[in-house]
């Protein structure tokens, strides 16, 4: 027999605090100290307990909040989240008259950031491929509507532009558009689920960023640094850049805040947030590298961007500066580029002997293993730091036009 009648529940009275009047199979009413009145039914789901809201009394009578709850433990019985089902429905009815691709794929986008915790340059590159090379022709079309040719034709404008690789990450980018479109309702079939990227694309071709490796044409290079005639803040940056070796994004990115310049061990820790394997990189800091941190304070200190855009200082350097000045110092993109300094030190302190795993570590080369990412930013650290200062001091002969044959290393 149920536990409550029509009358019970009409003369059910406010109390100083809210309280429960059960009825039957976990359907309950709430009285609150204001005296609304609340149905809730009571359902386990995985082994633990939810509860779902069933509408107000008097606007849901007993009888209605009966025939609610029977609904919702049939479902749940059936497999189905009724909490999860009822949130996908509100999603639904909020969205049902702004279905466009424009709004799914930024929907998505926002979405994928939050649970993936991407980075906000990783975040900006998707939006910016979005917005590059679907959204002119998309935009405005139902997302139900977007068909396989749309995104093949897409896809097809960037690899005619010779960006293949971009058109690669794109094409695999829509899939999870369109498949997140399906999982919320927005679409029936997902378009492009039988595209394959090696039959729609070629292989790209494997970039290799050219670095001097030849210690008479590094010293060449690094005497066209130091007479750069451009501006004082890029020829602090490409001055101070073979002493790092980072890559592009994390010079111009570079911070004050992240800097530690006095002490006997001064270093660069440059937070997770903006490392390609997301993990803090500890740089050992050289005198030479510190002798020009502490000119260029004078002029970008002691907060903000180390390197700051000449048109606005509160944006960083564009990333093509470097590249450009080292076309300035007389140097091709077949020789030198910004990132291949990385490729200069490896292949020269492998061939002076250090030790391969200290040169990785530098280089912010690693497993993306998180049980051991609170340790690997200063792995091998004391080792680096004398590496960091002995490869100062040799690109300082090397600019000197002295001992340019590697010194090898003796191995401890």
């Amino acid at each position: 027999m149920p536990r409550l009648s029509d009358t019970k529940v009409r003369n059910a009275k406010a109390r100083a605090l809210a309280y429960k009047l059960f009825d039957e199979d976990g359907l309950y009413l709430i009285v609150t100290p204001a005296g609304s009145r609340w149905w809730r039914q009571r359902f386990r789901r995985c082994g633990k307990e939810q509860t779902l809201s069933l509408g107000t009394y008097p606007e849901v009578t007993l009888a209605q909040a009966r025939e609610k709850a029977a609904a919702e433990r049939t479902r749940a019985a059936n497999g189905v989240n009724p909490s999860a089902a009822r949130q996908q429905q509100r999603h639904l009815q909020q969205h049902a008259n702004d279905r466009t691709y424009k709004t799914i794929a930024l929907e998505w986008l926002e979405r994928s950031a939050r649970i993936r915790e991407w980075t906000a340059d990783h975040h900006q590159r998707v939006h910016r491929r979005l917005t590059d090379h679907f959204f002119p022709g998309l935009s405005r079309k139902d997302i139900a509507d977007v068909t396989e040719d749309d995104i093949i034709s897409c896809v097809r404008r960037m690899e005619n532009r010779n960006i293949v690789y971009t058109a690669r990450r794109a094409l695999a980018e829509q899939n999870e558009i369109f498949r997140f479109a399906r999982v919320w309702k927005y679409i029936q079939y997902n378009p492009v689920a039988d595209l394959r990227i090696a039959d729609l694309l070629p292989r790209p071709k494997v970039r290799h960023h050219a670095g001097l490796t030849n210690p008479v044409e590094l010293g060449a290079l690094l005497r066209a640094i130091h007479a750069y005639p451009g501006g004082t803040i890029v020829r602090q940056a490409l001055r101070f850049v073979p002493l790092v070796f980072v890559r592009p994004g994390e010079l111009r990115e570079a911070r004050w805040s992240e800097f530690s310049l006095s002490g006997p061990q001064p270093e660069w820790r440059i937070p997770k947030e903006r490392m390609k394997m997301d993990e803090q990189h500890i740089v050992a800091l050289s005198k030479q590298a510190v002798q020009i941190l502490l000119e260029l304070g004078a002029l970008t200190g002691p907060e903000g961007y180390l390197f700051p855009s000449v048109r606005n200082a509160s944006r960083p350097m564009s990333n093509n500066t470097i590249n450009a000045a080292l076309r300035t110092c007389g140097f091709t993109a077949a020789q030198q580029t910004g990132h291949g300094f990385r490729t200069t030190a490896s292949s020269l302190l492998n061939e002076q002997g250090w030790n391969p795993d200290a040169i990785e570590r530098q280089l912010a080369h690693g497993p993306r293993d998180k049980v051991r990412a609170a340790y690997n930013a200063a792995q091998y650290l004391p080792e680096r730091r004398k590496m960091m200062q002995a490869w100062a001091d040799y690109l300082d002969r090397l600019r000197s036009g002295s001992n340019v044959v590697p010194l090898r290393r003796a191995r401890g």
